[in-house]
C-alpha cells in the first residue's frame, strides 16, 4: 500500500522564492505579475529593466544584488519601460508558441513513427528510425578517451581507401597518443596527411559555429521609421508618439541585448575556420566541409522583413505585435537562417567498414585516463608533459582560447587544475556500418548541393553509395509489439499523471520469434526463472513438475542457505541456458556467426540533413524505459526532460516514461532502480553568481524542475502517488581531486637553471603543437617539431639530470596522486612531499570531474550509446542533429539481478560494470603507455576480469549490498569534498546567502574603496578549486588532517545536491533568459 512519504519536503517539490498570490505567477521588481505557468518567460524578458537600469543609474537587473532581494525601479525612464514591458512580454508568449510549433500539433507527441514525408520509409523500422536493425555485427566498448583514441589512431594508420569524420570539433593539433614526446607522429593531423598522401580521400564534416551577431544592425534604424510611416494618416499624435516610444524601444533593447547576450554574439571555443584551412592546406586529398551557415546577406534580410509587413496596418496597439515571419527575421529564425542549433554528432568511418561513434570529439579536452588526473607538472621532465598547450584546460576556469593560435594558453599549470573528462564511445563493424555511411553521405551531398556545388572546387564532390541490405531481419506481419513504436500513450499526451501500462510485457525486449527483439525463445516457468513478471509471480515462487510448491527463502533464514539454493537452481538454469543458446544457435548461426544486433538511430531534420524530422533516439530512450524490467542506468551530460505537458518548454517526455515506470514497480510491489550520473554544473560557467553564468542556471533550474522542483518533476510526481521518490531513482555526479607538483624538485630546478618552470613549459608547448607543415630542419624528418628555439627548454631539462628521484618527486611518479583513489593506489597518506614553492596543503586541488557520457543500460541486457544528450536540443530531432545505437547483444553470461540468477548479456554487463567499477574506484589506475585490448579496435575483443572481488561487487545492481555500498561511497566522498574544498553546487547552499557565506567568501575576488578614494582589488582567500586550510589545523598537524580525510575518498562518485539554492530562482529571467531563448537551454 503507498505511504505518504516526505522525509525532506526540501528534497523533491517544496516551491521557495514565489509569490503567495495563489496563482501561479511571479513577481517582478516592476510590481507586475506574469503568468509563471510551465515556465513561460517574456521575449524581451529583463532587457527593459536592464536598459533601463543603464540609463536611470540603477544596477542591471541581471546581476543578483548582494542580498538576494529584489531591485526597485525609480524615475520617469523607468515607468516608461515598465509599461512597456508588459505589451512585449505578451508578444514574446505568443511567438514562442509560434515559433516553437506548440499552437499546433507537436511533432513529438504524435502517433505515428514519422513527423512527416521523408526520403526513407521507416514505417517498417523500429523507433521511427531511417535503418532496421540489423544482425551479423561486432562491437565493443570504450571508457574514457584514452583507450578510444589510441583505438582510432590505429585504424587511421591502417587506412587505404577512405577516412570520414563527422564531429561538432575536430582539433588538428589533438594527440591520440600520450605522452606527445614519444607519439608525435600519431597527431590527428599528421596522421590525416599520411593517409592522404597514401591515397586515402578524407572527407570531414564539422559543426560551423556562430560568428556573428544577429542582423539587427542591418534593420535599425531603416524597419522602425518604415514601420512608423505604416501608420494610419488619421492617427492622433498622442498614439504616434506612443508607437514611436515603443518601437524605439523594442530595437534599442535588441541592440542592447545584442551587444550583451553571448547567444547573439556568442562565444563559441571552437574554431571551424582553423580545423578547415589547417587540415586542407595539408593535402588536395582532404576535404573539410562547414555547416551551417547561419545568416543570409544584409540585403536579403531587409527584403524578406520588409515584405513580411507589407500588408500590416501598425497602431499604438499593435507596435509591439509585428507578424510571425518578420519576428523570425529579427531573431535569425527563417528558414535561411539556423542561429542556435548544432551538429553534434561524433562520427568516424575508415575504409567503410570500421566505424567509431559516441560521445568523443576528436578535440581538445577529450582525451583522458579511467583515474582522471587533473595535475599535470613535471618539474624534473616536461616531456613526461600528457595535456600540452590548450589541451590543459578547465572551462571553469579559463576556457579555450583563440584555439587557432596553438602556442596561447593561458591557464596555469602550477596553480591551476585541469577539468577532468568522463565519456563512454563504442566502435563496430558489421551490416550496421553500412547505414553510418548512408548517414554520413546524405548529409555530405546536402550540404554539397546547398553551399560548395556552385563553387566548383574539384577538393569537393559528391559521395556516392550503394543501399546494402545485408543483416536486417527478416520478418512476418508485424506483431502489435513488433510494430514502429508509437511513443506516447494517450495518457501523456493528455498532460494527466502517467498511468501505468496493464498490458506490458514481463519479457522485455521479446519481440516475436520471427522479430528483432530477444533473440531466445520464450520458455515455459519452471524452478528458477531468469525473468521476473510485476507481480513477482515466478522464480522462487514457481511450480516444478511434480507440483511441489518451492516456499520463499528469507534473509533471516541466513546466507548461507540461501547461497545453497541459488547454487542448486543456478546449475539448473545454466542448463537450460544452453539448450536456449543452441536453439537461437539453430536459428541464427553461432554467436561468433550471429553476431550482435544493432540498430542506427538519430535526431535530424530539414536544417540539418535535408529530411523530415526524425526523433528515433528519444522513441528508443522511451520504450527502453518502458520495456525495461529491474534496472536503468543513465549517464549523460544533462538531464532536462518533461513528465507531461505542463514543463514548457520542454517536450521530450524521457521523464514521462521513467515516471510510468517507477510508479508501476512501486504499485506492484517490485523492487525497480534507475540510477542518473550528470555533472554537477551542466556548463562552463565559474562563479554561479556571476551574469556570465546566467546560461548555465538556466539550465540547472530546467535540470531542478526535471528532476525534484516545480510541481511536475519526475521526484514530485512518484511522491504525489504516495512513494518515496529515493527508493526508485536517484541522481549523482563525479568529482576528483589531486597534487600538483609544485614541490622542492620545481623550486630547485628553477634556481639550479636560472630558468622560470612556466617559461621552459610553455617552449616545450610551442614545439609540440607547431603546426605540421612548419618548416623542419631535422635531415631525418624524426623529432619535427622541436627544431625551433627552445633554449629555456634546454638549459630547465638540463638542470634536472641530477635529481630524478627525491622520493618519487623527481622521477614523475608522484607528479599525480590520482591512483590514491583507485584500486591498488597507494594511500594518500604514505605520498611524500618536500615543501617548495608552495605548502602542500595549498598544492591539493579538487574539480568536477566532467561527465559527457550519451549512454542507457537497461538491464544489462541493452544499450543506447551516442551523441544525443538528455535534453530537448538531442532528442526532439529538429534542433541539434545527433546519432547513437541501440545494441541487444545475445551472447549470454551468469548474473544475479535483486538476489536471483538473471540472464545479462555480454556487452551491456560489462559496460554497466566497468562503468560503475571506475566510478567507485575499483579499476586500476590506467597507464597510458601500456595499452591492453580496451585500447584496440575492433577485431580485439573488450576484456573484462569476470569473477573478482571488485566484478562481484557491482555484479547484481539491485542487491542490497551494491546499493549501500553505491550510496555510502557516494556519501563519504561528499562530506569529504565538502569539508576540504567548500564546491558548489552543495546541499548546504539554499540561499544565495549561504552561496556567499560557505564559497565566495573564499574564493571571489573583491573590491573595497574607503571613504570615496579609489576601489581596490581584494585577492580572493584561495584560489579556485584549493582546500580551505580553514577547516583545518595550522601546519603539518592540518596537513595530517586533510589527508587523513582524502584517504576517505574512493573513486569519484558523488551525491547530486538536490537542495542547492532550492528557495531562490536559480535563473532570473534576463537578457540571455526569455520566452524565445530559453528553448536554447532545454
Amino acid at each position: 500500500m503507498a505511504q505518504e512519504y516526505r522525509e525532506d519536503p526540501l528534497a523533491y517539490g517544496e516551491s521557495y522564492g514565489r509569490s503567495s498570490t495563489g496563482n501561479d505567477q511571479t513577481e517582478y521588481e516592476d510590481g507586475q505579475y506574469y503568468d509563471g505557468e510551465g515556465g513561460e518567460r517574456g521575449l524581451i524578458g529583463d532587457t527593459y529593466r536592464k536598459f533601463r537600469g543603464k540609463y536611470s543609474g540603477q544596477r542591471p537587473s541581471g546581476t543578483i544584488p548582494p542580498n538576494g532581494g529584489p531591485e526597485q525601479p525609480t524615475g520617469l525612464v523607468s515607468g516608461l519601460f515598465n509599461s512597456l514591458h508588459g505589451a512585449v512580454h505578451g508578444l514574446g508568449s505568443e511567438l514562442q508558441q509560434r515559433v516553437s510549433g506548440r499552437a499546433s500539433t507537436s511533432s513529438h507527441a504524435h502517433s505515428g513513427p514519422q513527423c512527416d514525408n521523408s526520403m526513407h520509409d521507416s514505417s517498417q523500422n523500429r523507433y521511427g528510425s531511417f535503418a532496421p536493425q540489423r544482425n551479423n555485427n561486432d562491437i565493443k566498448w570504450y571508457v574514457d578517451g584514452a583507450g578510444y583514441m589510441w583505438a582510432v589512431s590505429r585504424a587511421l594508420e591502417q587506412a587505404r581507401e577512405s577516412i570520414w569524420i563527422m564531429d561538432w570539433w575536430l582539433s588538428p593539433e589533438l594527440y591520440l597518443r600520450r605522452p606527445p614526446t614519444k607519439n608525435e607522429q600519431y597527431r590527428i593531423d599528421r596522421m590525416l596527411q599520411a593517409a592522404a598522401q597514401r591515397g586515402v580521400r578524407v572527407n570531414i564534416i564539422v559543426y560551423k559555429e556562430v560568428t556573428q551577431a544577429l542582423t539587427r544592425k542591418y534593420l535599425s534604424p531603416t524597419i522602425p521609421r518604415y514601420l512608423q510611416s505604416l501608420l494610419p494618416r488619421n492617427t492622433d499624435r498622442f498614439s504616434s508618439a506612443l508607437t514611436a516610444l515603443g518601437l524605439a524601444a523594442t530595437f534599442a533593447s535588441l541592440e542592447y541585448l545584442e551587444s550583451e547576450n553571448q547567444l547573439m554574439n556568442p562565444y563559441v571555443p571552437v574554431c571551424s575556420s582553423h580545423t578547415k584551412h589547417a587540415l586542407e592546406n595539408l593535402h588536395p586529398n582532404i576535404a573539410v566541409f562547414r555547416h551551417p551557415d547561419h545568416l543570409p546577406d544584409a540585403k536579403t534580410l531587409q527584403s524578406s522583413f520588409l515584405s513580411s509587413l507589407q500588408n500590416l496596418s501598425l497602431s499604438a496597439k499593435t507596435a509591439s505585435s509585428l507578424p510571425l515571419d518578420a519576428l523570425k527575421a529579427v531573431y535569425g529564425m527563417n528558414d535561411d537562417v539556423i542561429l542556435y542549433w548544432a551538429h553534434h554528432e561524433k562520427l568516424c568511418i575508415v575504409d567503410g567498414r570500421t566505424a567509431f561513434m559516441g560521445g568523443l570529439d576528436l578535440c581538445y579536452g577529450r582525451w583522458d585516463l579511467n583515474q582522471h588526473p587533473v595535475a599535470d607538472c613535471h618539474p624534473s621532465n616536461l616531456d613526461d608533459t600528457i595535456f600540452p598547450g590548450q589541451e590543459y584546460n578547465n572551462a571553469r576556469v579559463l576556457d579555450f582560447q583563440d584555439v587557432s593560435h596553438w602556442q596561447n594558453n593561458k591557464l596555469d599549470r602550477t596553480r591551476n587544475s585541469r577539468m577532468g573528462w568522463s565519456d563512454v564511445s563504442v566502435c563496430l563493424r558489421g551490416p550496421v556500418v553500412q547505414d553510418l555511411r548512408a548517414h554520413f553521405v546524405e548529409r555530405w551531398n546536402f550540404i554539397y548541393n546547398e553551399k560548395y556545388d556552385v563553387r566548383k572546387d574539384v577538393r569537393y564532390s559528391r559521395l556516392t553509395f550503394n543501399q546494402n541490405e545485408a543483416g536486417i531481419y527478416q520478418q512476418g506481419p508485424l506483431s502489435a509489439s513488433a510494430r514502429p513504436y508509437s511513443p506516447f500513450p494517450q495518457s501523456y499526451r493528455s498532460g494527466s499523471s502517467p498511468q501505468p501500462d496493464h498490458q506490458s510485457s514481463a519479457n522485455a525486449y521479446r519481440q516475436n520469434d520471427q522479430g528483432s527483439g530477444d533473440v531466445f525463445p520464450q520458455q515455459s516457468s519452471r524452478g528458477f526463472d531468469f525473468g521476473e513478471d510485476e507481480g513477482g509471480s515466478r522464480g522462487f515462487g514457481s511450480s516444478d513438475q511434480d507440483g511441489r510448491h518451492h516456499h520463499h527463502h528469507h534473509v533471516e533464514q541466513g546466507i548461507d542457505q540461501i547461497a545453497g539454493a541459488l547454487r542448486g537452481r543456478f546449475n539448473e538454469e545454466v542448463q537450460r541456458m544452453e539448450g536456449n543458446l543452441e536453439n537461437h544457435q539453430r536459428l541464427h548461426g553461432s554467436s561468433e556467426e550471429a553476431g550482435v544486433p544493432c540498430q542506427i538511430l538519430r535526431s535530424c531534420s530539414k536544417w540539418s540533413h535535408g529530411v523530415a524530422i526524425e526523433h528515433s533516439i528519444q522513441n528508443a530512450y522511451i520504450n527502453v524505459i518502458q520495456r525495461s524490467q529491474h534496472f536503468v542506468y543513465i549517464e549523460n551530460q544533462f538531464f532536462i526532460t518533461a513528465t507531461g505537458d505542463s514543463q514548457k518548454p520542454v517536450r521530450n517526455k524521457i521523464g514521462a516514461a521513467l515516471v510510468d515506470r517507477i510508479l508501476r514497480a512501486a504499485r506492484a510491489g517490485n523492487k525497480y532502480k534507475v540510477i542518473v550520473i550528470i555533472p554537477a554544473v551542466p556548463g562552463f560557467a565559474g562563479d554561479l553568481k556571476d551574469d556570465a553564468s546566467l546560461g548555465t542556471r538556466a539550465i540547472m533550474e530546467f535540470q531542478y524542475n526535471s528532476i525534484n522542483r516545480g510541481g511536475h518533476s519526475i521526484m514530485e510526481m512518484i511522491a504525489n502517488e504516495g512513494f518515496d521518490p529515493t527508493q526508485y531513482i536517484r541522481f549523482y555526479n563525479l568529482r576528483s581531486y589531486d597534487r600538483i607538483n609544485s614541490s622542492a624538485s620545481m623550486r630547485d630546478a628553477e634556481k639550479s637553471s636560472g630558468v622560470d618552470f612556466g617559461a621552459a613549459q610553455q617552449q616545450y608547448n610551442d614545439a609540440v603543437e607547431l603546426p605540421t607543415d612548419y618548416p623542419s630542419q631535422g635531415d631525418d624528418g624524426q623529432n619535427r617539431g622541436f627544431t625551433m628555439n627552445r633554449q629555456d627548454y634546454k638549459q630547465y631539462q638540463q638542470s634536472t639530470q641530477g635529481t630524478r628521484e627525491r622520493q618519487g618527486l623527481g622521477n614523475r611518479q608522484w607528479d599525480s596522486v590520482s591512483e590514491c583513489y583507485m584500486l591498488g593506489g597507494a594511500d594518500i597518506r604514505s605520498v611524500p612531499w618536500e615543501t617548495g614553492n608552495v605548502s602542500e596543503i595549498d598544492a591539493f586541488v579538487s574539480e568536477e570531474l566532467y561527465v559527457h557520457s550519451k549512454v542507457l543500460i537497461a538491464d544489462d541486457r541493452v544499450v543506447i550509446c551516442g551523441s544525443a544528450n538528455l535534453n530537448d536540443r538531442s532528442q526532439n530531432g529538429d534542433h541539434d542533429s545527433e546519432i547513437a545505437i541501440i545494441v541487444e547483444d545475445p551472447t549470454p553470461i551468469e548474473s544475479y539481478m535483486n538476489g536471483r540468477p538473471w540472464r545479462a548479456t555480454r556487452f551491456a554487463a560489462t559496460l554497466r560494470r566497468q562503468l560503475l567499477r571506475k566510478h567507485l574506484g575499483l579499476l586500476r589506475a590506467q597507464d597510458m603507455e601500456r595499452a591492453d585490448a580496451n585500447f584496440e579496435p575492433i577485431g580485439v575483443p573488450n576484456i573484462y576480469d569476470f569473477g573478482s572481488d571488485e566484478d562481484r561487487l557491482v555484479m547484481d545492481p539491485l542487491s542490497d549490498s551494491f546499493l549501500n555500498l553505491w550510496n555510502s561511497r557516494a556519501h563519504k566522498n561528499t562530506v569529504a569534498f565538502g569539508r576540504a574544498f567548500h564546491p558548489v553546487p552543495h546541499d548546504d547552499v539554499r540561499t544565495w546567502k549561504d552561496y556567499d557565506n560557505f564559497y565566495e567568501s573564499f574564493f571571489k575576488k573583491s573590491e573595497k574603496g574607503v571613504d570615496g578614494k579609489e576601489v581596490r582589488k581584494v585577492p580572493a582567500r584561495y584560489e579556485w578549486g584549493h582546500v580551505v586550510a580553514d577547516n583545518f589545523s595550522p601546519g603539518q598537524l592540518g596537513i595530517g588532517e586533510l589527508k587523513d580525510l582524502l584517504s576517505t575518498i574512493k573513486g569519484t562518485l558523488v551525491e547530486m545536491p538536490l537542495l542547492f539554492l532550492i528557495k531562490e530562482d536559480i535563473a532570473k529571467e534576463g537578457v540571455s533568459l526569455n520566452a524565445f531563448t530559453e528553448e536554447v537551454y532545454t
